[in-house]
């Protein structure tokens, strides 16, 4: 109970202090509106006592669309702990009590996929942070898993990459494998993995005070190779196959204590 009193002030804390600074730098577009939520989500890794190993490095290449799994709402944190990104959400997150603000303040962009027709216009807002700099993080399954596995990825989310490409440029899309593999300083076996997976019909509110009561969860990020693609090559499905196989291994190797590389 101590510890998860101890994690909500200082989470309190982080918030009351950054999110005010983060706002005015999304306001005015100041550089900082990149750096806040890089510090704020490693402020949230340490509060909840997530360690984050990472193998592999993000390319430099810009633009950048990152294709990734989905285990737990804990990804956002780990990845923007590693790198300054935005993020392709569903659009009822937009409407969730202070986390739809924090997903607002990273200039999430929002997809509502029950509205086919606004494709386009959400595809030109991915572009739109690609061009200018920005990595854009899209979640190739489309939902979350239970970590054990890594679901289909969805073609029709590389449409956002063929936007990029209107005017005859290229994007760069690497793969990028999430992976929890310990609990408290244990392997994290098949059985432990719902710790921290949050998927299918889970309550939010529960899964984080789980969390923030126990904390010890080790995740590995793993990098893989990146793809260049560009008018001539945009073949959308056999690019979603090959991010796919790319993440479905790295995951595996992950998971099975097979990698090696730095943080």
């Amino acid at each position: 109970m101590l510890r998860l009193a101890v994690t909500g002030a200082g989470f309190a804390l982080a918030t009351a202090a950054l999110l005010p600074f983060q706002w005015v730098s999304v306001r005015f577009a100041w550089p900082l509106r990149r750096l806040i939520p890089t510090l704020f989500h490693r402020i949230v890794c340490a509060l909840f006592g997530v360690k984050v190993r990472q193998v592999g490095r993000p390319v430099s290449d810009r633009p950048l669309l990152i294709v990734s799994n989905h285990v737990s709402w804990l990804d956002i944190s780990v990845i923007t702990s590693r790198l300054p990104v935005v993020f392709v959400a569903k659009s009822e997150i937009a409407s969730w009590p202070l986390f739809g603000l924090f997903a607002k303040l990273q200039r999430s962009v929002f997809v509502d996929r029950a509205r086919r027709q606004k494709t386009r216009a959400v595809n030109a807002e991915i572009a739109e942070r690609l061009a200018g700099g920005d990595p854009v993080v899209l979640f190739g399954e489309g939902t979350s898993s239970d970590g054990n596995r890594v679901l289909p990825f969805r073609s029709a989310l590389i449409g956002a990459a063929g936007d990029a490409l209107a005017e005859g440029g290229a994007v760069t899309i690497q793969p990028l494998s999430i992976a929890y593999t310990g609990f408290q300083g244990l392997p994290m076996g098949r059985q432990h993995r719902p710790v921290a997976a949050w998927y299918g019909a889970a309550d939010l509110v529960p899964h984080l005070l789980h969390i923030g009561r126990h904390g010890g969860i080790d995740v590995t990020l793993t990098w893989g190779e990146p793809v260049r693609l560009d008018a001539g090559t945009a073949d959308r499905k056999a690019v979603t196959r090959r991010l796919e196989a790319s993440v479905r291994r790295l995951t595996a190797e992950a998971l099975r204590g097979r990698v090696v590389g730095r943080r």
